[in-house]
């Protein structure tokens, strides 16, 4: 209570690093957060993790890019035990190779999320960047096919694997194998003009522990770098082919391997995260 004796409320979005806990339509969700004291004039930056759930820690290895940019810093927290690759990475369309409604979709989550932090900021209208790496990486790459959103631009840094633009091969590889309403031609056009940059780290070529080294994985490429550049490359084939709007980037950090902090630290992040080939990322009042 101050001297006045008014009751001090503490904003809906508060300063520092904190830890939210949002009731959203589609479940509950821990956000890991961070804002500065002073005015934020950029875009709402929201992070998106790999397999290891560790929200928090990429909260903490973002603060500098967000920082840079003058943006509120989001990190939603997927947990192992609701969130599978299957509904992580892949974004819960099947379960037990059975395709589930939309309502059922992680994706789904993600439009409820962005209002409701963008309520928290009193802004509803602010732009948002979206930014994920390795799984996380998966997940926006599929999120952009699959769930239209008004952001200004999905950056997919060293996804293991890709969706490419092809009907023919199977999910999570392709449209293959999805019901008709989902998989035609008009989505893969779609997803070809989506604002998604692939973001990939010229030393990702390693097959560790986490690479999926599956036969089906293995047709888009042997590593992680090989694979984001044929995904590139076939939509761009497609793009031209089809004489369709492409909306997708390829955005090269030279010799950083499969870590997300140096490619969030590097400066191809803030070239990655641009709205346009023509626009800094920065804000102007940061330039």
């Amino acid at each position: 209570m101050s001297e006045a004796g008014t009751v001090t409320i503490e904003p809906p979005w508060p300063t520092g690093q904190r830890k939210l806990s949002l009731e959203l339509p589609g479940g509950p969700l821990e956000v890991f957060t961070h804002r500065r004291v002073e005015p934020e004039p950029g875009p709402l930056l929201v992070v998106f993790h790999g397999v290891l759930r560790n929200a928090e820690t990429y909260r903490d290895h973002t603060i500098a890019l967000a920082d840079r940019l003058g943006s509120p810093l989001a990190a939603p927290l997927f947990d192992l035990a609701r969130f599978p690759t299957t509904r992580y990475q892949q974004g819960g369309l099947l379960r037990d190779g059975e395709p589930q409604p939309r309502t059922e979709w992680s994706f789904s989550l993600i439009p409820a999320l962005l209002t409701e932090l963008r309520r928290r900021l009193g802004d509803p209208q602010r732009p948002v960047l979206l930014l994920g790496h390795s799984g996380g990486g998966q997940f926006l790459v599929r999120l952009a096919a699959m769930q239209p959103l008004a952001v200004q631009r999905i950056v997919a840094a060293n996804p293991g694997t890709l969706l490419f633009p092809d009907l023919t091969n199977p999910w999570p590889f392709g449209w293959g194998g999805l019901p008709g309403e989902i998989a035609h031609e008009q989505a893969v056009r779609d997803y070809l003009a989506r604002p998604l940059t692939l973001y990939l780290g010229t030393a990702d070529t390693v097959r560790d522990e986490n690479l999926d080294v599956s036969s089906a994985a293995d047709r888009q490429g042997m590593n992680r770098y090989e694979r984001g550049r044929r995904a590139y490359f076939r939509g761009l084939d497609l793009a031209r082919k089809w004489n369709v709007p492409f909306g997708w980037r390829l955005i090269e950090a030279r010799g950083i391997p499969h870590d997300h902090e140096q490619m969030f630290n590097h400066p191809a992040c803030l070239t990655a995260l641009a709205a346009s080939e023509q626009e800094s990322a920065v804000p102007r009042q940061q330039r």
